[in-house]
């Protein structure tokens, strides 16, 4: 049976921790594939706190580019509506049918507050879930879910360690507003489009420009 990776996140920037957990769990479990999921409309943020849903597709295209595993879905930007994995899932399975395997790749601290998303008890019912590690989450808490959970659809998570980058979206938003370097942090192609869009710097100094705009 064909296997694939849905990575869902806001993506906001893309960045080398994204992609490498992204490589090791394609390799790590088999997958033909892993596709990003860059959310439309987090439901845990407000419209303010995230960037155009545009700029962050067209990062997340950029950085996976020259990774033939890689694709990018618009399918739940291209959604009306609060951004559900309940929804994205539902879709993926109407077009992929039944003989492809789904894993829904997130962060360890994202699993651990599954019991909050929106209809959560079908999740389990449409993928299994892999549970990549995040600096400052210790397995152990897991223990906790599993009470919450069930047994049953605790069974359909898999932790699953990987290269630990210390890299966080907000902090490289930070970075940038406070006119520090993110070389190194994400692809290049990643961050010239933010210094050619003017992203993540607020006020005077903040370009206005979209994909497709000519300077």
């Amino acid at each position: 049976m064909t296997a694939i990776g849905i990575m869902g996140g806001t993506f906001d920037p893309i960045h080398f921790g994204h992609l490498r957990a992204a490589e090791e769990v394609l390799q790590g479990f088999g997958l033909k594939r892993v596709v990003f999921v860059p959310s439309g409309r987090p439901p845990h943020k407000s419209p303010s706190e995230v960037s155009s849903a545009e700029h962050r597709y067209m990062m997340a295209e950029l950085a996976t580019a020259d990774n033939p595993n890689f694709e990018v879905s618009r399918i739940e930007i291209d959604r009306e509506g609060p951004s559900y994995t309940i929804d994205t899932l539902r879709e993926f399975r109407s077009v992929l049918g039944t003989d492809t395997k789904m894993y829904f790749i997130t962060g360890l601290d994202a699993i651990l507050d599954i019991h909050t998303w929106n209809d959560y008890e079908h999740l389990f019912d449409l993928a299994e879930f892999i549970a990549i590690s995040r600096p400052g989450y210790s397995v152990e808490s897991l223990g906790t879910l599993e009470e919450v959970i069930g047994p049953e659809c605790f069974s359909r998570i898999h932790h699953f360690p990987v290269t630990l980058l210390a890299i966080a979206s907000r902090d490289i938003r930070q970075m940038v507003s406070q006119g520090k370097s993110i070389r190194y942090l994400v692809p290049e192609s990643v961050r010239l489009y933010v210094e050619k869009g003017g992203l993540y710097i607020e006020g005077d100094k903040k370009k206005f420009w979209l994909p497709g705009c000519i300077d």
